[in-house]
Parts: structure tokens; sequence; C-alpha cells
């Protein structure tokens, strides 16, 4: 093998041991800080180095506390990947026991909240706590494919000595995000766990796309839920005067007057019931519904981005956290907050370096390294800017003059929104001067 970096596919078709044999050398040489025969694939490089600033002992053990037994069923109990255990299991659960395997579920802490599979795995599993309740992040046991899923957001599959504790070289693991439609937030990850010799590259697809059908199935629900309150809200907004919509406890409208229509609405955590304050909308009556909520819209004449613009005194763009980034907006009316996307978090750390503004094209490079990439951009940022109404300018691109931003980033700049590859992020986590 000549390639620049090691290839699954290409190591299945290899001689079991010599597949061994060669990842080791792998991760030896680059853990004494020497360059390997052949480089670790970028996600697995990624990780050795997160583990590197953590200062983490590849020859620890994998053992964590578990979760007390109420604790544990307390999470299964509030999360939403509860309803979907029958599609994961119908999915997972019995190929992984005929292949030697289980399949785990974590939360969106790399807590492991249910497994099924081979038995005899499953005993195994024990030995390095891979049970219920058992803390799988990468600050926890190194790189794993649970753990590694967590920092990059994506699939990811972990085979032999690319773990970076010494204790899971005999595993070989495959895991997939599961996101809530509704909101885009992390649920958890499903995968596959088994010995080394039960590696096939097959897998990481298989997980991936039970992860897929999971969200589907969350997709398909909550469409039902729209339906629902639709009909309940449709003759209360024919017979409301003035401007009205009715939104789920997400903010996905279901139905609207005297307004134009909107996918969603963001809603502050504390919303309820009265007489509330928001950035896209201005000053409304919030009134419950089934399922949901009606706002009537103060019909005074002023719109909601001045109303915003009025209002908004301070932003604070917190991107720190590895998997989840949010934008605080405070002002005289009070605060609320937004959790981003990776693209508008990638978006607005850029606007926050650059307070004079940004245009189309420049955002298209910064974020995208191809400056012709400015239809995207300009779709992505009236996404950005329905929310943001008075917070956000445009021509160029920019956080309002009248609004004091702050940004909150990692200790590390390297640990700087690990999934990105935006070439303004990049250049960010290296220390280097990035211009148009």
């Amino acid at each position: 093998m000549n390639n620049n970096s090691l290839d699954l596919t290409r190591l299945a078709a290899m001689d079991a041991a010599q597949a061994a044999r060669l990842l080791h050398q792998v991760r030896d040489e680059t853990l004494a800080g020497r360059r390997p025969p052949i480089a670790p694939r970028p996600v697995i490089d990624a990780s050795w180095r997160r583990m590197f600033r953590l200062g983490l002992d590849p020859d620890q053990s994998t053992s964590s506390v578990l979760l007390e037994r109420d604790e544990l069923e307390h999470r299964r109990r509030t999360t939403a990947l509860g309803e979907l255990m029958r599609t994961l299991s119908a999915g997972l659960s019995g190929i992984a026991d005929a292949s030697m395997q289980i399949m785990v579920v974590t939360d969106d802490q790399g807590r492991v909240l249910w497994r099924e599979g081979n038995l005899g795995v499953m005993r195994q599993a024990n030995g390095i706590c891979l049970e219920e309740g058992a803390a799988w992040t990468e600050a926890t046991t190194g790189t794993n494919a649970v753990g590694t899923a967590l920092a990059a957001r994506r699939p990811v599959q972990v085979h032999s000595a690319e773990h970076f504790v010494q204790t899971l070289h005999n595993w070989t693991c495959a895991a997939a995000p599961v996101h809530d439609p509704r909101d885009q937030r992390l649920l958890g990850i499903v995968d596959v766990s088994g010995p080394a010799s039960t590696f096939h590259p097959a897998t990481l697809a298989l997980v991936g796309s039970v992860a897929q059908l999971a969200e589907a199935e969350l997709r398909d629900r909550h469409l039902r839920s729209i339906e629902r309150l639709r009909s309940v809200a449709a003759p209360i907004l024919c017979a409301v005067g003035g401007r009205a919509v009715a939104v789920d406890i997400h903010g996905w409208t279901a139905a609207v007057t005297g307004m134009p229509p909107m996918d969603r609405l963001p809603l502050p955590k504390s919303f309820r019931a009265g007489r509330t304050w928001l950035p896209s909308l201005g000053m409304c009556a919030v009134e419950p519904l089934p399922g949901g909520w009606l706002l009537r819209l103060d019909d005074d004449g002023a719109g909601g981005a001045r109303s915003t613009a009025e209002t908004v005194s301070r932003v604070v763009l917190d991107v720190s956290r590895p998997r989840r980034w949010t934008l605080e907006v405070s002002g005289a009316a009070g605060s609320w907050r937004q959790e981003l996307s990776p693209r508008h978090a990638e978006l607005l750390y850029v606007l926050a370096l650059h307070r004079d503004g940004r245009s189309a094209a420049e955002l298209a490079d910064d974020v995208f390294g191809d400056r012709t990439r400015t239809v995207t951009v300009r779709a992505e940022m009236s996404r950005v800017r329905r929310h943001l109404a008075g917070v956000l300018a445009h021509r160029p691109y920019r956080f309002s003059e009248e609004v004091e931003v702050e940004l909150i980033g990692p200790d590390s700049p390297a640990d700087l929104l690990p999934h990105s590859t935006a070439p303004a992020v990049c250049a960010a986590r290296e220390g280097l001067p990035r211009h148009a």
C-alpha cells in the first residue's frame, strides 16, 4: 500500500494479520512522534490529535462510572430515541446478533442507553465497560466510533489499532449520529461493535442507513402532528383579525393569516402564554393550542425588523463547544438564545471576525473556498436573517453597527468548530491569517 493514507476497503482485502500489523505500526509510529509508513485516515488523525491535546493516556482502561438506574431510566424516557428503538432494533439488532456483534444506542452525551445483539459479545463488552450507563465520549475512552462520531458529527468507523486506547485494539465499531429533524438537534449515536474479526467496511453504510431511516420516521411523525395542529388552528385563524400564526412547540408553522408564510419560527426555551417579544415578529400575544401555540402580532405599524433594531443591544456567539453552538441576543426587551446549525455557525463566526462585513463572494470563499458559490451563500444568509431580523444587515452581510458582538471560542484554537472544513475556520485553527 503506497497511497497517502489508509483505506478501509483495501485494508479489508488484506490478510487480517497483515492488516492488524499495519494498523499497529501506523499507531505506534504516530504516537511516538515519528512518520508512519502510511498516514492514518483523516478522521482518525484528527481524533488522535484531539487525544494528544487532552493528554489522554493510551494505556488507560475504558472503565467509567455508570449512571444510576434512576438516571438511566430518566434519560430513556425523555429522549426521542426511545420512540425509535423498534426501528433501530429491526434494522440492526438481528444483523448484529447473526454477525457476532452488538448494537449500542447512546444519548448526545455519549452515555449508553440501550444495547442489543449477540449475548456472548455483550459479555465481552462488559469487560471494556461497553454497557448500559457507561460513558463513551472521546474524553473518557479515546478514539472510538461513538465518541468520534459525536465529535465529528458524522458517521465514523474505527477498527482495531485505530482506537487510541490499547484496550480496544481487539474491537471494531461503526457509528452514526441521529438528529431530530424538527430542530436538527443531535439526539445521540447508533453503533454496531464487535470483535475485530467481525470487521467489514460495509457496516458503516448499514449503520448510516438505519440512522437515516430513524430520522425519516421522526420526520413523518412530525408532519402528522403538524397536520393535527393545522386542523385545530385553521378555523381559529379564520376568526382572528390581523396577523397571526399557529406553530408547534418547536416553532414549525401549521397555519398563518395576514402575513407571509414561514417554515419555522425560533422560540425561546422559556416560551409560555402571555405577551412576549420575538426577534422576527416583534411583540406578540401568545395563547396555547393543543400541540402548539397561537401567536397574534401587535399591529401598531412597527415591523419585526424595526423592533429588533431598536431593542437588541448585544449578541454573544458561542462556538466554544465541539457539537453545540448558540447565538444569544439581549436588549431592553429581554434575551433569547438560538441554537445554530453547523453551516450557520460558520457564517456567523466569519461575520463576527469581520465587523465591517463580507460580500456574498467573500463569504463563499471563506466557507467553501469558491467565490462563485454566491447563490448558496445568499440562500443560507436569507435563512439566518429570517431569524435575526435587525441583528444582521446585508450589502455587505454584517452584524448591525448598533449591536455589540462577543465571540466565545474554545480554549484551544485547534478545537474550533471541529466539523468544519471552511477555509476561514481551518486557517483560524492553525492560527494563520486569511485574506479575501
